[in-house]
């Protein structure tokens, strides 16, 4: 039997793109709609329920991890399969722990993309190199710093970027979160290492 994929993507010309080359493969797949919003595919998508949904996360209003934890418990058993630019670990556990299968980056071949849809409606959780090798390295890395022990990884994620020079809107825009957020995250992140400014963070995340 086909596979029946539903595209959440708001870049239409690769949406249409992907839809010819999933639907040109020799694997069997058709693709049922393509959503440009995560808001349409949340009305429209439970009545198709397809296989698999291929989703973007950086999606006009509702954010494509929002979309996969909120039709996750309405529609169980369809997959759902990140196709984005972002490479942030972050986004990657949050896109995990929201429900998605797998992690891809756009740049995956067209070949090994739907290598990927096959091996996930098969039980597996195909994953682009790069993004199984941050996993990896999530859980051999060092451990942290005592200081910092207090932080979630979402913080440390905002402080990192913050010890890199990037600016709230940045920041913002580079983890797919609202800017006010961002300063929500950094009141926190200042309660909880005892710092009043940016610069006393920063210093204190690079252990000086």
């Amino acid at each position: 039997m086909a596979i029946r994929v539903s595209i959440i993507e708001d870049n239409l010309p690769f949406a249409k793109t992907l839809q010819k080359c999933l639907e040109s493969s020799a694997a069997s797949i058709t693709v049922q709609a393509i959503y440009p919003t995560a808001e349409l595919a949340v009305a429209e998508l439970p009545t198709h329920q397809p296989d698999l949904a291929i989703v973007d996360l950086n999606l006009p209003g509702m954010s494509g991890i929002e979309f996969i934890a909120r039709l996750k418990s309405q529609c169980p058993k369809v997959l759902y399969l990140v196709l984005t630019t972002y490479e942030e670990s972050s986004l990657i556990f949050d896109a995990l722990k929201a429900g998605a299968c797998g992690y891809l980056l756009k740049r995956t071949p067209p070949s090994e993309l739907i290598s990927a849809i096959v091996q996930a409606t098969e039980g597996g959780s195909p994953m682009s190199p790069q993004i199984a090798r941050q996993v990896v390295n999530f859980f051999h890395k060092a451990p942290r710093n005592e200081k910092l022990e207090c932080l979630t990884e979402r913080e440390l994620s905002v402080l990192d970027h913050l010890a890199q020079g990037a600016m709230y809107k940045e920041i913002a825009d580079r983890l797919q979160i609202s800017i006010d957020t961002v300063r929500t995250h950094l009141r926190k992140i200042y309660e909880k290492l005892h710092v009043h400014s940016r610069t006393e963070a920063v210093l204190k995340y690079l252990g000086r």
